[in-house]
């Protein structure tokens, strides 16, 4: 594992048989991953994947669909 500093590393996974990956320890720490956690998994086929706990994906959607106070339905 390269780390770049403490907010970045740079490490590679091998995809197992049943198409798995091991989340290395260092990144479970950093973002706080516990078993039984939920991930979301979002993919653009020119940029790549992307991981993230679920709870800061819906934190960020609900500020993308708040209610900004527009009535007109």
């Amino acid at each position: 594992m390269k780390i770049t500093n403490e907010d970045r590393f740079i490490v590679s996974v091998k995809v197992g048989p049943k198409g798995q990956i091991t989340i290395p320890n260092a990144a479970r720490q950093m973002f706080n991953i516990k078993e039984g956690d939920t991930l979301m998994v979002m993919g653009d086929r020119q940029k790549g994947l992307a991981l993230v706990k679920d709870d800061a994906f819906y934190a960020l959607m609900g500020g993308v669909f708040a209610d900004d106070g527009d009535k007109d339905q």
